[in-house]
């Protein structure tokens, strides 16, 4: 537990995202304090799940009054460590952001909340005729947020 995380604490951040989306038993810890990186594992004091950008301000907002450490983590299927929470504090979980928000055909661009799974990426992308190179071989579950933050790519990306 980190000292800055209390009861109060949980408190305030069940009301920024909802007491359903603050975690502390041992299993979520447990599970959110590893990737796929072999044999380490940090166990985070809090893991929080929000749904929107302003709870992720605010939840940044009050671990920098804090002094909280945050690590924000997306699917977890990383092998280098990124997501992992080496100085405990709190686990920020982009894993409710998970929305394909505009695809602009025109432009080549697609805005994705960080929580779009790869692979429906690339499903969304190929219905309306174009591509999405990036091919980690985790693309079916890993998400686009964690690709983009670890520089994630796989055999296609050059294509």
């Amino acid at each position: 537990m980190h000292p800055g995380i209390t009861a109060n604490s949980i408190k305030t951040l069940q009301q920024i995202v909802g007491e359903p989306y603050v975690l502390q038993d041992t299993e979520t810890l447990t599970t959110y304090g590893h990737d796929e990186t072999e044999n380490l594992l940090y166990l985070p004091a809090v893991v929080v799940k929000p749904r929107t950008a302003a709870e992720i301000s605010a939840i940044l907002k009050w671990c920098n009054r804090e002094k909280i450490p945050v690590t924000p983590r997306g699917a977890g299927t990383g092998l280098s460590g990124g997501a992992l929470p080496q100085l405990g504090g709190l686990l920020l979980s982009t894993e409710r952001m998970n929305s394909i928000l505009h695809i602009d055909e025109q432009n080549l661009q697609v805005t994705t909340e960080p929580g779009v799974i790869t692979e429906v990426l690339q499903e969304a992308v190929k219905a309306k005729g174009l591509f999405y190179p990036p091919d980690p071989s985790s693309r079916g579950s890993c998400f686009i947020g964690g690709n983009i933050a670890e520089n994630s790519g796989g055999p296609q990306t050059g294509k």
